[in-house]
C-alpha cells in the first residue's frame, strides 16, 4: 500500500491527501529517515498534521513507538 492510499482511506475528508506523491511508500519514508532526508520533501506535502499521521503509522507497521519515528526524525 502506498502511503497515499493509506492517507486518503484513513482521512477522506482532508484535501491535502490528494497531494501526496503517487508512489511513495513507508519503507521508502523509513529509509528517509534513516538517512536523514527531507520527510515532507519526500511525501510531496509540507503539512505537519500530516507528516505526524504518517509517523504514527509507521510506527504501527514497525510495532514500535511513535517516540522511536520522532527520534529519528530530530536526530537530523
Amino acid at each position: 500500500m502506498t502511503i497515499k492510499q493509506f492517507y486518503l482511506e484513513n482521512f477522506p475528508t482532508d484535501e491535502l491527501g490528494n497531494e501526496i506523491k503517487e508512489n511513495v511508500t513507508f519503507i521508502g519514508l523509513l529509509d528517509v529517515l534513516h538517512t536523514k532526508g527531507d520527510v515532507y520533501e519526500y511525501v510531496g506535502v509540507w503539512d505537519s498534521l500530516v507528516r505526524e499521521r504518517l509517523f504514527y503509522k509507521l510506527a504501527e507497521e514497525l510495532n514500535t513507538s511513535c517516540e522511536y519515528v520522532l527520534a529519528l526524525w530530530y536526530t537530523k
